[in-house]
């Protein structure tokens, strides 16, 4: 039997799009502009940094990042943004959305200051102080995920929920493009301004003492976004689906939305009987049977197609300059100095973002309140399997001299997919289908589920990889061919893990995860 549902609720659920929505959603969305900045700019200064420290003949590679450095270094944020959205997604329900969501926002600007001022007198001192800011730079992106997802799901309409939703999480689109963007005028301007010789003319001293520069301002610009936002996220006011379902405040969840609707909203308890267990309702948590009853299931979907997914996206987005290098997209290392070499891995990543990427959310965005989010999500990862298999099975065509392009056009279309597809669907999905009480946890849960298969795909693309011709006898570029193998079968076991994905457009939140249906009802 279904519980009466509460007016102010009832209100959120059929209000028409307004102002308030779309504040909402750049208030969120720049959260998630900063967090994409933080995370992927890396990946465009990453063989900077080996040029700048790791010059020395002594080492295995000289000018090279060692592999295991190069893997810590791309991947320690992502170890921290797991541990932060597990954190502040048990946060989110325990004290509130709002109450955690500035300091997140305060983490990220201190430490992404931090990470530019990553001195010391050796260069492994520097990685190591720059390894260390980079992991809480992650803790703070992390609590991101779960608090804009659920805010975000909360202060929507039931009819554009989705859309806004997939609104706020194509701004990670735009934060890798202005990551790119911002990363090709610092090298050009650099190179510019300190005519540094050329790779083949100076092997030794290609990287002009000014370049150790470049590479912190790229990341230092990150607090910047994260800094403008913070006065604005301190004016939202909690959402009502916190304030009245868990924290059993009616009246104040009323004004609140009063105020933000510009209408009066009032509760008449004598119209709605058993308005008693309108507040106050299930109790059981996660770990009930109760739970695993109704959501175990939809827990075990968002996790597994999380992981699946960004396992591929993670691991094309932090080495696709390996991959560009080795099809020959971009000129080889030995015949660019160190600034040259940010420019033209910023360019290929500038086009690939624009074509690609970018589009790929804001398709999302167009179309998940007509197609749903099962077979967007579904598509999705078909899609990426094909393409990634179309790349993989003939890979000694596409990187034989004049088919390159061939091979970047396919590889933007597995990007297109993926953010046309699972990688904005699911972190809709898992801030629609958990009650109010656990929806930050176990969007949390999911996400970091998802951090996991992104520190897997940074760490196993790293030596997968590389070219193992010495060590066994493969022909060069081998182990990038396995890799997309491997990439291709995770797409199709994400695939596989969709099919106990509910489709949700168009329901409330109550009634999707049927906190209106007493207790006992399954």
């Amino acid at each position: 039997m279904a519980r009466p549902q509460l007016n102010v609720l009832t209100t959120l659920d059929a209000a028409r799009t307004q102002w308030y929505h779309f504040r909402a959603i750049v208030i969120a969305g720049m959260g998630f502009f900063t967090d994409a900045y933080d995370l992927f700019s890396i990946s465009l200064i990453a063989k900077l940094l080996g040029r700048i420290y790791y010059s020395d003949p002594s080492y295995e590679s000289p000018g090279h990042l060692p592999p295991n450095v190069s893997a810590a270094v791309n991947s320690v944020a992502l170890c921290g943004t797991l541990a932060g959205q597990l954190f502040f997604g048990w946060l989110g329900d325990r004290v509130g959305r709002k109450s955690v969501y500035g300091f997140t926002l305060i983490l990220m600007t201190i430490c992404s200051i931090a990470s530019g001022l990553s001195f010391s007198y050796k260069p492994k001192g520097v990685i190591t102080t720059l390894c260390f800011f980079r992991f809480w730079l992650g803790f703070g992106v992390g609590g991101d995920y779960p608090l804009s997802a659920t805010i975000m799901s909360e202060y929507a309409n039931k009819r554009t929920r989705g859309a806004f939703i997939a609104a706020v999480f194509a701004m990670q689109g735009i934060g890798i493009l202005f990551a790119s963007i911002v990363s090709l005028i610092v090298s050009a301007a650099f190179n510019k301004a300190f005519k540094a010789p050329s790779y083949a003319e100076d092997r030794v001293h290609s990287t002009v003492p000014e370049a150790d520069y470049a590479w912190r301002i790229i990341l230092m610009f990150g607090a910047i976004p994260a800094a403008v936002t913070y006065y604005w996220r301190m004016k939202m006011p909690e959402t009502a689906r916190y304030t009245a379902l868990v924290a059993n405040n009616i009246k104040k969840a009323n004004e609140d939305m009063s105020k933000v609707l510009q209408m009066e909203i009032v509760e008449n308890f004598e119209k709605v009987p058993g308005h008693d267990q309108v507040i106050n309702r299930d109790t059981w948590g996660l770990f009930s049977p109760q739970f695993s009853k109704r959501h175990g299931l939809h827990l075990i979907a968002t996790t597994s197609t999380w992981f699946f997914v960004d396992i591929a996206f993670y691991s094309q987005n932090l080495f696709q300059k390996d991959i560009f290098s080795k099809v020959g997209w971009i000129p080889k290392a030995e015949t660019m100095n160190s600034l040259e070499e940010v420019y033209h891995i910023s360019r290929a990543q500038t086009y690939l973002a624009l074509c690609g990427t970018v589009p790929g959310y804001w398709f999302t965005v167009a179309f998940v309140e007509t197609l749903g989010r099962f077979w967007i999500q579904f598509m999705g990862f078909f899609m990426m399997t094909v393409f990634m298999l179309c790349l993989a099975i003939p890979y000694h065509h596409w990187t034989s001299p004049g088919h390159h392009t061939g091979f970047v056009v396919m590889y933007g279309l597995t990007f297109f997919f993926a953010n046309f597809g699972p990688n904005t669907t699911t972190f809709i999905i898992p801030a629609e289908i958990f009650p109010a009480r656990l929806r930050s946890t176990c969007h949390g849960i999911s996400a970091a589920c998802g951090k996991a298969g992104a520190i897997v795909g940074a760490f196993g693309f790293q030596y997968a990889s590389q070219d193992h011709t010495a060590q066994s006898g493969y022909r060069k570029g081998i182990g990038l061919r396995n890799s997309l193998f491997v990439l291709a079968t995770c797409n199709f076991l994400g695939m596989v893990m969709t099919l106990f994905v509910p489709e949700t457009k168009g329901k409330s939140l109550e009634e999707i995860t049927r906190e209106n249906l007493d207790e006992n009802e399954v």
